[in-house]
């Protein structure tokens, strides 16, 4: 579904993707593990259309991306969760999930049916609809930013360091969300990021670490039709950056 081949970016002069290959498959859920500054987030700006190549190529069911605006990308499936969440803050919490649909085009009907998934997917966000984007804390932010992905992202939903920050009721309502994303549409294609490896224990999925701009395949599963524990971590191995203590009693992904 999704190809990167032998793609390498440079930030600053700097290498930062070296020669990436990989090929991503739907429905199928996929974990980009790697120490802080390993290349996470590029990778996944990349694939969005926020950074430029150096070499290589990235193709998404057939279409080569690299001629693709980032605008025209979210038209075709991609949705992305930075983990900075990036809202306008101005602008209400419905505001900035109906924009990206109205972006690219899409009817009104379209864009109300999507905002309803993204309700159904992320039931958090309904009274915060009629709030200002600045009026959020920082895990509310993270669940509108996930919210608005889902409007967008039929195909293909990446998800930059869901966990990181997040208070543990918070982190679980995230599990959550993205565990009923996997059901309603199971043939999506899912990546997330994550710089503690411990959290990824109990994850059916395909591992990839990505060291030194160099990704690799880990571990790779066979294709799951549902997910049971995900994201449960054991209490000795979060970091005070996860804030996530309590997620071991946290029903995560379940069937």
């Amino acid at each position: 579904m999704l190809s990167l081949n032998n793609v390498s970016v440079d930030i600053a002069g700097a290498p930062v993707l070296r020669n990436v290959s990989v090929e991503l498959k739907s429905a199928r859920t996929y974990a980009v593990v790697g120490r802080n500054g390993a290349g996470k987030t590029t990778l996944l700006r990349t694939i969005m259309g926020f950074t430029t190549l150096r070499s290589g190529a990235i193709t998404l069911a057939g279409t080569g991306l690299l001629t693709q605006p980032a605008y025209r990308r979210a038209a075709l499936g991609v949705g992305y969760a930075p983990e900075e969440r990036v809202l306008f803050p101005t602008m209400t919490v419905l505001d900035n999930l109906r924009l990206p649909c109205e972006a690219i085009g899409l009817k009104s009907a379209e864009i109300e049916r999507r905002v309803q998934l993204a309700i159904e997917v992320v039931p958090q966000i309904k009274e915060m609809l009629p709030r200002s984007a600045a009026a959020l804390s920082g895990g509310q932010g993270k669940m509108a930013a996930l919210a608005r992905a889902v409007m967008v992202g039929t195909r293909l939903l990446m998800v930059d360091e869901p966990f990181q920050g997040l208070a543990p009721a918070l982190a679980r309502q995230y599990a959550e969300a993205l565990s009923r994303m996997y059901r309603l549409q199971p043939e999506l294609c899912m990546v997330i990021t994550e710089s503690n490896r411990s959290l990824l224990d109990r994850v059916q999925c395909t591992t990839l670490s990505l060291e030194r701009g160099e990704l690799t395949v880990e571990e790779e599963t066979a294709s799951v039709t549902s997910v049971s524990a995900i994201f449960i971590p054991n209490e000795e191995d979060l970091t005070p950056a996860h804030n996530v203590t309590s997620l071991r009693s946290s029903p995560g992904f379940s069937n």
